[in-house]
């Protein structure tokens, strides 16, 4: 039965409209009409107004009364986020967000991962799109000069990270050129005049990001800052907007290393399970010795993921869990780009574009692990990410728009994502020792990250040997507890530097999660059924923790 708006659903509905209209990427993200050949806007001006929207669409909510749970669910969630976006603001992060992974850097390009290209007018959008590349990018770097004039320009590390990104974007088979010259719609033919307009279309983007590439260079750089720590009072801020819930940061980094403690003590139980008697090292070793785990390039990494992930769609709607028929369709890709990570894009509104698992595969890096990212799959597709996301873009007949398409927390979403992981062991797709040694590595590197991000941006001490944490450090705790490629290992710790708080809201989100399922557990007794928890909890969509929290306990 289709939920009667009320007056909150009304403010909630009006934000997504909003959103869309003003952010052309959100649109494309969520598969709303309009926008298609436009590009974001990053410029100071924009953020400022920006803001004061916020505070407006704060002010109506704050006086409108619920009427219903729904209703109450929505106006908690939406205040909280809406507050966390003026909180950010207010303290001059805006004004320095550049990292490696998850900054308008990388936001500009990965907006074309995304827009459609199956008709000769979508490839005349995206001709259009990508002349409005510089622009979009002139803005941003409008707004980080504000950051560096008031002499807080992001951190010299990921300045330079982002200045080799656009040299692999404006190299000579860059991502733009490339894209072009690849244009192929699924209906119609592209005409000559069209494909010259494309070629001369990437060459503008191409040159917009080789025009910020100057900016980084000449202007950015020599203002960067050689401290890489945010410091307490900012990450405060940003731990609560990632988790959607304030923690002791303290008691979490203790926690953190005995967490990490007991994920060794189990993983090193495992292995003695692939061979008798090996150590952790010694395990690893015999399975990177195992052709039988073994994928060569990304074609059969690509095959394999969506094998797998088919699999498990089909077993756990069987089983587990309720997945209608739109949602059974989940799309495994590689990425355009070689940056590195793994990531995932939900649906468009009308599913008409289907979620999609993305591996960014780093240069130089041709085999792949099955016992690896066996429990990457499960992660990213289902019972993970797009579980989760592409559920609560279903139920439209329940939840508002803004629920459904725009309520996101980190670590709802990832907290939610390791649960799953966590969840297929319970549930017996781990059985193999070798694939439940893998997951026990991605916890123990998710346990290592919340050690770490506490420990270099609160400067605390190094857990073994003289002085705080620094990178060379972070990088050799790393290295010993992902026990990844160098490659690896460079682009994530580089990533926890720039992108405080969130590498550590996965761990500490499914800690949250798991105390809400105990709680509920408790509360219902003879009466729990862990179908219906999942059910309940997926269908209130993406919330901050603390919401989803006091949710689960009226449920």
């Amino acid at each position: 039965m289709k939920r009667t708006e009320t007056p909150i659903d009304l403010v909630a509905n009006q934000r997504v409209s909003d959103m869309a209209s003003r952010y052309p990427s959100f649109a494309t993200d969520i598969g709303y009409p309009g926008g298609e050949s436009e590009m974001d806007d990053y410029s100071p001006e924009f953020l400022s107004q920006e803001q004061q929207d916020t505070k407006a669409v704060i002010a109506k909510l704050s006086a409108l009364q619920p009427v219903d749970e729904v209703d109450i669910v929505t106006k908690d969630a939406m205040l909280q986020s809406l507050q966390g976006d003026r909180e950010t603001y207010d303290s001059g992060l805006a004004f320095r967000n550049l990292n490696n992974i998850a900054s308008p850097a990388q936001g500009v390009r990965d907006v074309f991962d995304n827009s459609p290209t199956d008709t000769v007018q979508d490839w005349e959008n995206l001709s259009l799109r990508m002349q409005k590349v510089g622009q979009s990018l002139q803005g941003y770097a409008r707004t980080l000069a504000v950051g560096a004039a008031n002499g807080d320009a992001p951190a010299k590390r990921q300045v330079e990270a982002v200045i080799r990104q656009v040299e692999q974007i404006t190299a000579k088979a860059g991502f733009f050129r490339t894209f072009a010259l690849n244009a192929k719609p699924e209906s119609g033919e592209l005409s000559a005049a069209l494909k010259q307009e494309l070629s001369k279309s990437a060459e503008q983007a191409t040159q917009g990001y080789a025009a910020f590439g100057e900016f980084l260079v000449n202007e950015l750089l020599p203002a960067a800052t050689d401290v890489d720590a945010i410091g307490l009072d900012r990450y405060k801020i940003l731990s609560k907007r990632f988790l959607g819930a304030s923690v002791d940061l303290d008691e979490t980094y203790e926690w953190g290393k005995e967490e990490l403690a007991r994920l060794i003590e189990e993983q090193t139980q495992v292995a003695n399970e692939i061979k008798p008697g090996a150590s952790v090292e010694e395990a690893i070793a015999h399975l990177e010795n195992d052709p039988a785990t073994k994928l060569h390039g990304t074609n059969e990494l690509q095959q394999w993921m969506q094998k797998l992930s088919d699999q498990a769609v089909a077993a756990l709607a069987e089983t587990h869990f309720e997945i209608a028929d739109p949602i059974k369709k989940l799309e495994c890709m590689i990425a355009p780009t070689q940056h590195g990570g793994i990531y995932y894009t939900g649906p468009s509104d009308d599913f008409s574009r289907p979620g999609r698992m993305w591996w960014s595969v780093p240069e130089g890096v041709t085999e792949f692990d099955t016992w690896r990212e066996t429990t990457t799959v499960y992660h990213e597709g289902v019972p993970g990410h797009h579980l989760q996301v592409a559920q609560a873009t279903y139920i439209r007949d329940t939840l508002n728009a803004w629920r459904r398409l725009a309520s996101w927390t980190s670590g709802h979403g990832e907290g939610w994502a390791l649960y799953a992981e966590r969840l297929m062991e319970e549930l017996g797709y781990l059985d193999d020792p070798a694939d439940r040694f893998g997951m026990l590595f991605g916890q123990r590197m998710r346990a290592a990250r919340v050690v770490l991000d506490i420990g270099v941006h609160l400067g605390k001490p190094k857990l073994v040997g003289a002085g705080n944490w620094d990178f060379e450090y972070a990088k050799n705790f790393m290295t010993e507890h992902a026990m990844e490629s160098k490659e690896f290992v460079d682009f994530e710790v580089t990533r926890y530097f720039g992108w405080p708080g969130q590498a550590p809201s996965y761990k500490i989100g499914q800690r949250i999660w798991e105390q809400i399922r105990d709680d509920y557990q408790k509360r219902k007794g003879a009466d729990f059924d862990i179908k219906q928890f999942h059910k309940v909890a997926l269908n209130l969509g993406g919330l901050g923790l603390d919401t989803l929290r006091t949710a689960m306990e009226r449920a």
